[in-house]
């Protein structure tokens, strides 16, 4: 699963990595634990341009009686996307890019669970792949949310975790994001575990797991004491 990540970098990088020329956020600041239920930054094409917002993360399809079911939906199994009620509409005309310069996962040991971050090589951003959709709540305002594809562990990552999300080759992004294209065979080639030469994974400390922890020691590699 992918259930944290993080997304360091300022505004104007995000809009140079992702070609957004105009945005309605006022401000970002780098963020060091991405939860569930926080405000995500998304990338979604108008059909024209690239254009950056922010999506709640967890997914809750338009036709939810109960919010709640979003704090279910974080992932989606590339595996089933296309069968299951929630993603099967989304995945044809609903897809967009989460953007992150890293993400955490947690590994059993004998000694409890170990966090530990995964990167590109390069320390690069890179693409979730994403869907969303549009709740409308109660009081009729409306509520976008999203959740984050996973499929299979590459070979850097099954020691760590049996899945790991789905990252988009920087070359497939505009595929991804082109809502006139709905191929099954095209997209779902996509899906699949992100070449593992180029990413690298390093421990962190557990005060991680702390959804109130966000700072820049969430990144630092943590080192065992003798």
């Amino acid at each position: 699963m992918c259930g944290r990540y993080t997304i360091t970098v300022d505004i104007e990088e995000l809009m140079l990595r992702y070609m957004i020329g105009e945005i309605s956020i006022p401000y970002h600041r780098p963020q060091y634990n991405v939860a569930p239920t926080h405000k995500v930054y998304a990338i979604v094409h108008d059909g024209q341009a690239n254009r950056l917002g922010q999506l709640q993360w967890g997914l809750i399809p338009e036709w939810a009686d109960d919010p709640r079911i979003g704090s279910k939906m974080i992932n989606a199994r590339a595996e089933t996307v296309w069968s299951k009620p929630a993603f099967k509409e989304l995945i044809r005309r609903k897809r967009c890019i989460i953007p992150a310069d890293g993400f955490y996962e947690w590994m059993k040991t004998p000694a409890g669970k170990q966090p530990f971050r995964i990167v590109l090589r390069s320390r690069a951003l890179f693409s979730f792949a994403g869907l969303y959709d549009t709740w409308l709540k109660p009081d009729g305002s409306k509520l976008s949310t999203c959740t984050i594809l996973t499929t299979e562990p590459n070979a850097l990552m099954s020691p760590i975790h049996n899945r790991m999300p789905v990252i988009l080759k920087q070359e497939d992004e505009a595929m991804w994001l082109d809502r006139s294209l709905q191929n099954q065979d095209l997209l779902s080639r996509l899906l699949v575990p992100y070449p593992d030469e180029e990413l690298e994974s390093y421990p962190v400390a557990s005060s991680v797991g702390s959804v109130s922890k966000d700072d820049p020691s969430c990144i630092e590699p943590y080192v065992q004491q003798a």
